[in-house]
């Protein structure tokens, strides 16, 4: 699949979950994923004032592989919706912070092919975003924006481990959900 370029920001896209086009529920095609993750990424990027030029790489898998990676990665023998691999060591005091970048030994960060820094890697069970839309009421396209915007503020450094956190993480969220019309 072709990358998807918005101006800051670009999607190595991947879909590995194999949901059928004539699939009675949930089916959404790649290129309105890569859209949608696009636009999720970009105004999360936004809203911290990134204008670097950034990379994301977006692997959309099944329940097995994500299980497999939750256990190879976190030692979590379990099915989850989302994974986070930051590439950036954002910590909790500088979530998204583009002064970081300056800092950085740009041979760890940055794409030598084209020079855009690497955010990191997301992976999104889509057997949950079928789950969990249905769970909570509302379209696949919008869990599958949450799970995205979720992950790409691990990317950038937010966690939701204390509860001041958590809330924090939620603000944002809503803040790169609602104005893309994602709303719950």
């Amino acid at each position: 699949m072709p990358d998807r370029i918005e101006e800051n920001i670009i999607i190595d896209f991947e879909n590995e979950a194999e949901i059928p086009a004539d699939s009675e529920e949930g089916y959404i095609p790649d290129e309105r994923l890569i859209e949608i993750a696009s636009a999720v990424c970009k105004r999360a990027l936004d809203l911290h004032s990134i204008e670097s030029s950034c990379k994301v790489s977006l692997f959309v898998v099944d329940g097995d592989t994500i299980r497999e990676y939750n256990n190879s990665q976190r030692g979590i023998d379990s099915v989850t919706d989302v994974l986070s691999f930051p590439n950036i060591p954002f910590t909790t005091d500088d979530k998204g912070d583009a002064g970081i970048f300056d800092e950085l030994n740009s041979a760890d960060y940055i794409d030598p092919e084209d020079g855009r820094i690497i955010l990191g890697e997301i992976v999104i069970c889509y057997e949950r975003v079928i789950s969990q839309a249905r769970e909570y009421g509302h379209s696949y396209e919008r869990e599958f924006a949450f799970l995205t915007a979720h992950s790409i503020l691990h990317l950038l450094g937010y966690d939701h481990i204390e509860d001041s956190d958590r809330i924090e993480m939620e603000d944002r969220q809503r803040e790169i959900l609602e104005p893309l019309g994602f709303k719950r």
